[in-house]
């Protein structure tokens, strides 16, 4: 593999080229919108504009598991946020995120519309809004934000570290690559030696802590994610094999995954939801069909 030798860091870093690898075409230096365009606007309480990367799977998993439960106020409307083509730029988008990242949600149930970015904070919110998936004693809910706020903090060393350098850069470099690969590693012990003493992150109650993990670490652990699983050697963390297991049958969490999903089986793409008949009649397996 190539190491990179003959690259000596300027003084100074200017932006004079693209920065290469997959996103090449949307990466860049700067905020701000790259041009106008409003967000369309459904009929439900909720908005949400994301696409199925496993951030976006976290919001779409908690508002099925809610409706599951009965709560008919968490109707949504998911509108489909293509980020290879740079949607998350558009003037609309960044009114509700300013750091131009899916999922981003607005809430229109009350007098004033209220914006919520950034996945964990989506699912705090909808948690405490409908009373759900977040333990009200000190305790509990304590050791439910300790993995939420981990997951927040170790994801981007698996998917901005791990799986930019194996999947996505331009070549394959081994310094960066086994540096992501020994902290992801790590990351699935820490998960594995937990779940080896509870059957799920918080204790013995499913909440947006899992929610959040299983959508990067689960999923990873199932192989959907960078193809990796057998270079990480998944099966190996038999704990983190049971809990991701175990989530993935949820109904709910099935559901979860067709939205706003443009890879994979066209039965498994639901491209937006705005009605659950529409996993019945609108994903693409049944359009193309």
């Amino acid at each position: 593999m190539s190491q990179g030798n003959d690259y000596t860091p300027p003084k100074v870093w200017t932006w004079e080229k693209a920065s290469g690898g997959t996103f090449a075409s949307i990466n860049r230096p700067v905020a701000g919108p790259t041009h106008e365009k409003e967000l369309p606007v459904g009929e439900h309480p909720f908005q949400l504009y994301s696409m199925g990367t496993p951030n976006g799977v976290k919001v779409t998993v908690m508002f099925e598991e809610l409706l599951a439960l009965g709560h008919r106020e968490a109707e949504y409307d998911a509108w489909l946020i293509r980020i290879g083509e740079g949607d998350q730029f558009g003037s609309g988008f960044v009114a509700i995120n300013p750091n131009s990242k899916i999922p981003a949600l607005v809430d229109r149930s009350g007098d004033e519309p209220v914006r919520v970015f950034e996945s964990g904070a989506i699912l705090l919110y909808l948690a405490e809004r409908f009373g759900e998936f977040l333990p009200s004693e000190l305790a509990a809910r304590t050791e439910t934000l300790n993995w939420l706020f981990w997951q927040m903090g170790s994801a981007p060393f698996l998917g901005g570290g791990f799986g930019h350098f194996y999947a996505y850069a331009p070549e394959p470099l081994e310094y960066p690559i086994d540096r992501y690969t020994m902290e992801v590693k790590r990351q699935l012990d820490v998960l594995n030696r937990r779940l080896a003493e509870t059957r799920y992150l918080a204790g013995d109650t499913y909440t947006i802590a899992d929610i959040a993990n299983w959508a990067w670490y689960g999923q990873l652990a199932l192989g959907r994610i960078y193809g990796a699983g057998e270079f990480l050697q998944v099966q190996e963390y038999e704990h983190v094999q049971r809990w991701a297991k175990e989530i993935d049958a949820r109904p709910a969490v099935q559901r979860g995954r067709m939205v706003n999903r443009t890879f994979g089986e066209p039965s498994m793409q639901l491209h937006e939801r705005h009605d659950a008949s529409d996993f019945e009649h609108k994903t693409q397996g049944v359009i193309s069909s």
